[in-house]
């Protein structure tokens, strides 16, 4: 590689970085349950991420694209690998929360006590970290698609860790199914740019028009290709159940970076057109508020903890659409502010989501460990015995939700001032654009509602069950890695103008057609800091005051249960429940979320026991998908029969195949 001086330095350690990753699970294989070499293969993925984190970071502070092209004598073109400004700002979740998961993973998941399946996890999830970096570094859409289909199968055997559990079988089976799908819808779309470009290797950014039926082809098949993998609704299906059963680490990675791929993929599909129709941006705007406002909704009746996380993923990938909708919709209309703000904020969220999630899962995954269930309703007062953890919970919680003075609340600013920044276009378009606002909003809202739920119920009041008290909390291992991330969300909340030239590096590369605007020219990040800054000293002197004020005056520290509204003798079951907290608001949504409530109310003058329980199920897989299919099932009858069991029919069936295709080829 020929490469001068520092740009030379970034590319070996990006490179290097899926080399270190590949083999960390190789000493597990060797000497397997043994601590010694768990701790060796997390040294080598940490390794491995901080390479490629470094690498990222000088792209970034030096913005400049580079290839480099790999001899594999493969007859797919050349084997280019590449990095610009968008891979590297993609490159830097992925690494931090690789690295950051697999420490975790020594304290959660520790060798000497799962064996062979510690063994599993370690060389998949090393695999599944390899492949996402090399995913980002590939130019030509064969390497793209080998390391696309790595990443689906890393993921599902980390996912299926615990395989004896039918329910993580059935999710495992799931994911495979939708990741499969979605790989054909992607076998399409480079076969389309092939056919565009005479090359599987990616053209220049702003180098296709965007007008004419294989541009929309090519669209529509990125579209579901890489929705399917990003969770976009309805295209979520498989994640719900896959984050719910995974390890918690690894559902840190599949919530985190895993979803991003998918939103990647469509960034750089995008980046490929220029003249894009104005209804590329509203399909994308509308798909985004879709999925945020029903994902947070779904959210709220949820009674497993880390399914309830799951969706609020789907929520933040429809923050992410619509931040690049908006941007899309500016570049139609040629609106630079528009789509600098929508970019910006899209890309901003990217990273900020991966990192408040990979917390959010990493400090649910140490309540589960201590407690034993991912039940909301039978925890309570977790808080008590693992303050630690709490405290780090909050701090994502107020990041999800979009509140100052954390990272959040800068990517929402964003796509907020880029949704009202649409009311300058004096069309239909405009003000669709602008309602991104309202919707917005709303979702902020649903979101506090539903962590203020999640916080209360499970850190709060009092035990709900005396075998899931989570009476310890989590050692160094699993906190430390979870407080890295929690300072990442306080380091971006306060700071937002460090990142901003990154944004606008990155951005340029989709909107090449035209000078777009800084980031930093349109949003005073100055005073987003200063208004930061001062939050958070004005709630550190509250809190000193508070403590200083109790220590001066030597007032006793009186211990007693949570108050029980005047019950002389309050018990745990006087408390909310996650079903009753959130009744009202899912009722709101019952049309499309289809809550299952079973209620026994007080009757009579001397009442009995009362109850109520809600259930919200996975509506789009259980009333949509699965009853067409199993019409479909129905109805293909007849071409069952031509499964025959025999190899040379088979055989018989791909030589036909092969003339129909040569045939239309040579046609």
């Amino acid at each position: 590689m020929n490469l001068p001086g520092e740009a030379s330095i970034a590319f070996m350690l990006l490179a290097l970085a899926p080399l270190f990753q590949g083999i960390s699970g190789i000493p597990l294989l060797l000497r397997k349950g043994s601590p010694g070499a768990q701790r060796l293969g997390v040294l080598l993925l940490v390794v491995g991420s901080l390479c490629g984190l470094t690498g990222a970071v000088l792209n970034l502070l030096a913005p400049h694209s580079e290839r480099y092209v790999l001899s594999w004598g493969l007859p797919f073109g050349p084997g280019e690998l590449g990095v610009d400004p968008l891979t590297a700002l993609f490159l830097l979740p992925v690494c931090l929360v690789t690295g950051c998961s697999a420490v975790y993973g020594l304290g959660y998941h520790p060798a000497f006590r799962h064996g062979g399946r510690a063994t599993k996890l370690a060389f998949f999830y090393g695999l599944l970290a390899a492949s996402l970096v090399l995913l980002l570094l590939a130019r030509n859409g064969v390497l793209f698609l080998i390391a696309w289909e790595v990443m689906a199968l890393a993921a599902f055997f980390a996912l299926t860790t615990d395989d004896d559990n039918p329910e993580v079988r059935d999710a495992g089976t799931l994911y495979l199914i939708t990741a499969h799908l979605g790989s054909l819808a992607l076998f399409a779309l480079f076969s389309l740019l092939q056919h565009a470009t005479g090359s599987q290797v990616f053209p220049a950014s702003g180098t296709l028009s965007a007008q004419g039926a294989l541009a929309t082809a090519i669209f529509a098949t990125g579209l579901i290709g890489f929705g399917l993998k990003a969770g976009v609704m309805p295209l979520h299906i498989w994640l719900p159940s896959a984050h719910a059963n995974a390890p918690s680490h690894v559902s840190a990675v599949l919530s985190g970076v895993v979803l991003k791929t998918g939103i990647y993929g469509l960034v750089r599909v995008f980046s490929l057109f220029h003249a894009i129709p104005l209804w590329w941006g509203m399909t994308v705007l509308v798909l985004g508020v879709v999925s945020a406002i029903l994902g947070v909704a779904f959210a709220l009746g949820q009674h497993d903890l880390k399914r309830l996380l799951a969706y609020h993923s789907i929520e933040n990938i429809g923050i992410i659409m619509m931040g690049l909708g908006l941007a899309l919709v500016g570049m139609s209309r040629g609106n630079l502010p528009l789509v600098a703000l929508g970019l910006a904020g899209g890309l901003l969220h990217v990273v900020n989501h991966a990192i408040f999630k990979a917390l959010l899962f990493l400090a649910a995954g140490s309540v589960i460990h201590a407690a034993g269930t991912r039940e909301i309703e039978v925890m309570g007062g977790v808080g008590r015995h693992q303050p630690k953890t709490a405290i780090l919970f909050l701090v994502g919680a107020v990041a999800i939700c979009g509140l100052p003075p954390l990272n959040g609340f800068v990517s929402e600013l964003l796509v907020y001032v880029g949704s009202f920044s649409a009311l300058h276009l004096d069309d239909l378009a405009g003000t669709v654009a602008s309602l991104a606002a309202p919707a917005l909003a709303l979702v902020g809202g649903l979101a506090v509602a539903c962590f203020v739920k999640v916080y209360g119920i499970v850190f709060l009041g009092m035990p709900r069950s005396p075998e899931h008290q989570a009476l310890h909390e989590s050692p160094a291992s699993m906190l430390a890695p979870a407080a890295v991330l929690a300072l990442c969300c306080v380091g971006i909340g306060l700071y937002p103008g460090g990142i901003a030239p990154a944004l606008t590096a990155a951005g340029g590369v989709l909107a090449t057609t035209a000078t777009v605007p800084a980031v930093a020219s349109i949003i005073p990040f100055s005073l987003v800091s200063l208004v930061a800054v001062l939050l958070l000293v004005l709630a550190a002197s509250l809190f000193l005051w508070l403590y200083f004020r109790r220590v001066a005056r030597q007032l006793p520290t009186a211990t007693s249960v949570t108050w029980g509204c005047g019950y002389p003798r309050p018990t745990p079951r006087m408390q909310y429940s996650a079903s009753s907290f959130a009744d009202t608001l899912v009722s709101w949504f019952s049309p499309v979320l289809r809550p299952q409530v079973h209620k026994k109310g007080v009757q009579g003058i001397f009442p009995g026991p009362a109850s109520y329980e809600g259930h919200v199920p996975e509506t789009v897989l259980e009333k949509g998908y699965l009853p067409f299919l199993e019409y479909l099932y129905e109805k293909s009858t007849p071409l069952r029969h031509l499964q025959h069991g025999k190899l040379n029919i088979y055989i018989f069936y791909t030589f036909i195949t092969l003339v129909v295709l040569m045939s239309l080829t040579m046609g």
